[in-house]
């Protein structure tokens, strides 16, 4: 008996409805796309909510899934637009729903649980602890985060199915330098928020050029996994996904053939090594030349590139061997021609694919004394109802002893009565009353109901979910005792600071651990004043470091970045607080943390404004924290940022340089805004704004929200 391959799921982007026919007939199995609000990619064209339903059924006629992507944080004004958009969506046939937001977690757990919910890679999911906390908040899959390597991914994958959690991989398309959800380098220099879909991509922008001769230093190449399906396959990955909402639809197409018949030659090969592997066609559309560095776990100064521009022409010019301006002008052209044959073929093949909703045929038939009689005929299928109530002559006058019966039943009655038969795939094509009598009355609540069963059976027999209402949220009393002041230091130099100080301490622990951290046991077990300070990303046998030190010290308190090590915390039993890193900007955020993992508080995020912060609801017995001075970490990668600032003898990162190198540099951008890289042993490479942020405003004008004002000492060497 032939071994049959397990299927992974090829789920594509639409960014428009193009992008969307284009990503079907070239074979996705899903396609995600946003809607104009609440999306992480507002740059798209995306669709209409009005377009949705229609988008679903043709995709579904197609064997092809739908996501929806509401992956930003959520301000407290736009609960009420929320609301109403997850209404609509509840009585769609909608596939899932792809989400940032733990207070939209909540909710959608909480009150729209037919929803399948799917954690985005804003979400930032790098260890086994934040799965099982994503477990908890109801999500089904995760989109694990593009810096992992292959072992990486088994591991996490396995610890998501033991969780009944999919896990879902990038394998094509822009790679961020930066974590997914840390970056703030547009929201600090554009006032564009990426944790809010409006990423003006700053690191793809020219830099006066950098000692190593580099006037793009932070950009990557594309990401490209075209090669390691094998691997994905034996990691036991569910879906691969391609990144690619802001493209056109001759782009969807392309890349989304060439993985399918990637992914077909795959499961017919009887040895998986003979499937086809030709990515020609990926490097036809645009492209940044491609590296699959991060997934072989090989990351290195390879991976940049120095132009953020289209490099199709570039390759097959070095193909050719001619990169002379007339060969490169050749070969654009020849691209330039693929392109339009491209276009025009894509255009040929999406022209019947249509999302307009059905017509049916509406027929009535009765006399008096009996029941009205609808047939229903849609373009496949028919079905007959009967009223229960009789059919009577229709009054002379306004009222008669039975009520209002002046309305007979007639084309425009009848039509204003059934016309819109919203939250369904069809529309009325035409009304046949030639088997109904004439000057016949039903009462109102009868068609009504007819009305309500005909859209029943229309939507499959599936009874509409009736909306839910915004959960009312009880404020807290104003505080009764004076915010307290809180402090974050990262130097042992500093402990001083326990004698002199009345400030609640925190001590921020690195990303990375050497074999032997008992160093900072000690610390802790020494100093019990002292609180750890988790940091955001902690990946393998680093968050198996940390939850260690975690369970040796059983602190009084922690505060942590990491949705893993709140996970554990709360297993535990110890007191955590959410870090300014969580990203967390409105009330069910807060209350999700609350009654979802024992949380006693949280930092209020630094993107909203004073006057989005007051509409929010502390839940009772809920410490709010607001950073008043800190460094600006502008973004955190796992990639060397000096690689092709200063340079380095190395090639490669390797552990040596997670816990030994201590290099800071600086790039300017064309605006003369310096920006400084900073590299600490144990930790990330980090971008910090040229000023800190510095807020004691807040503690004046908004004293009874918070429970303790922070500042972060924490040194940048």
């Amino acid at each position: 008996m032939e071994f049959m391959k397990r299927k992974i799921e090829l789920l594509a982007p639409g960014g428009d409805l193009d992008s969307i026919k284009a990503a079907i007939v070239a074979g996705a199995d899903a396609i995600y796309c946003g809607l104009n609000k609440f999306n992480a990619r507002n740059r798209a064209t995306n669709i209409e909510l009005e377009d949705l339903r229609g988008i679903i059924g043709l995709a579904h006629r197609h064997d092809c899934q739908i996501f929806l992507t509401i992956n930003v944080v959520i301000i407290e004004s736009e609960f009420k637009a929320l609301f109403s958009l997850l209404n609509s969506l509840v009585n769609t046939d909608l596939d899932g729903v792809i989400v940032q937001d733990s207070g939209l977690f909540y909710l959608l757990s909480k009150h729209f649980r037919n929803l399948k919910i799917h954690a985005s890679t804003q979400v930032t999911t790098h260890n086994e602890g934040q799965i099982k906390f994503l477990s908890k908040l109801g999500a089904t899959r995760v989109n694990l985060s593009r810096e992992l390597n292959l072992e990486e991914i088994k591991a996490l994958t396995l610890i998501g199915h033991d969780n009944n959690i999919q896990s879902e991989v990038f394998v094509h398309g822009s790679n961020c330098i930066s974590f997914s959800g840390l970056c703030f380098i547009s929201s600090v220099l554009e006032g564009k928020s990426g944790n809010r879909g409006r990423c003006s991509q700053p690191c793809r922008e020219q830099y006066l050029t950098t000692p190593e001769g580099m006037d793009f230093p932070l950009n990557l190449k594309d990401n490209s996994a075209f090669n390691d399906l094998e691997a994905l396959h034996a990691a036991g990955v569910d879906s691969v996904k391609i990144e690619g909402r802001v493209k056109k639809f001759h782009y969807v197409y392309t890349v989304v053939s060439a993985w399918r018949r990637l992914l077909d030659n795959f499961y017919n090969s009887n040895n998986s090594n003979n499937s086809s592997n030709d990515d020609s066609d990926l490097y036809r559309v645009f492209n940044r030349g491609f590296s699959n560095s991060f997934l072989q776990g090989d990351i290195n100064k390879n991976m940049y590139i120095d132009n953020p521009r289209d490099n199709s022409a570039h390759h097959y010019a070095e193909i050719a061997g001619d990169t002379t301006d007339e060969g490169l002008d050749q070969v654009k052209k020849e691209l330039h021609d693929t392109k339009t044959e491209i276009i025009t073929r894509v255009k040929d093949e999406i022209k019947e694919l249509s999302i307009a909703k059905s017509p049916i045929v509406i027929s009535f038939g009765g006399e008096s004394g009996s029941s009205l009689k609808v047939s229903v005929a849609t373009p496949v299928s028919c079905f007959e109802l009967s009223s229960k109530a009789k059919l009577v002559p229709a009054a002379n006058g306004d009222l008669s002893d039975s009520g209002n019966r002046s309305r007979q039943l007639d084309h425009e009655s009848l039509r204003q009565r059934f016309g819109a038969l919203h939250e369904t795939d069809f529309f009325i094509g035409k009304l046949d009353l030639a088997a109904l009598q004439g000057g016949l009355f039903l009462p109102f609540k009868e068609l009504t109901s007819l009305k309500k069963r005909i859209i029943f059976l229309l939507s499959g027999s599936k009874a509409r979910i009736e909306p839910v209402a915004i959960p009312q949220l009880n404020k807290q009393s104003i505080l009764e005792t004076k915010p307290s002041l809180s402090v974050l230091i990262s130097s042992r130099q500093d402990l001083a600071l326990i004698s002199e100080c009345n400030a609640e301490l925190f001590f921020q622990l690195p990303n990375c651990f050497r074999d032997d951290y008992s160093d900072f046991v000690d610390l802790f077990l020494g100093n019990p004043k002292i609180s750890p300070w988790f940091p955001s990303v902690l990946i393998g046998k680093d968050y198996t470091a940390a939850v260690d030190i975690l369970r040796q010290v059983m602190p009084r308190r922690i505060v942590t970045n990491n949705t893993g090590i709140a996970h554990e915390a709360c297993t535990l039993g110890i007191d955590w607080v959410a870090g300014p890193y969580l990203n967390t900007v409105n009330s069910f955020s807060l209350l999700c943390l609350k009654e979802k993992f024992n949380c006693s508080g949280a930092f209020i995020s630094n993107e909203i404004s004073q006057n989005q912060i007051k509409n929010i609801v502390t839940p009772k017995d809920f410490n709010l924290y607001y950073s008043i001075y800190h460094p600006i970490v502008l973004m955190t990668s796992r990639q060397c940022l000096v690689h092709k600032i200063d340079g380095c003898e190395k090639n490669t990162i390797d552990e040596d340089c997670l816990l030994e190198c201590n290099r800071s540099s600086s790039i300017t951008n064309l605006k003369d805004i310096p920006l400084f890289v900073d590299k600490a042993p144990g930790c990330y490479h980090r971008i910090f704004n040229n000023h800190n942020f510095l807020n004691t405003e807040i503690v004046s004008d908004l004293p009874e929200m918070f429970s303790s004002f922070f500042i972060d000492l924490s040194a940048v060497e």
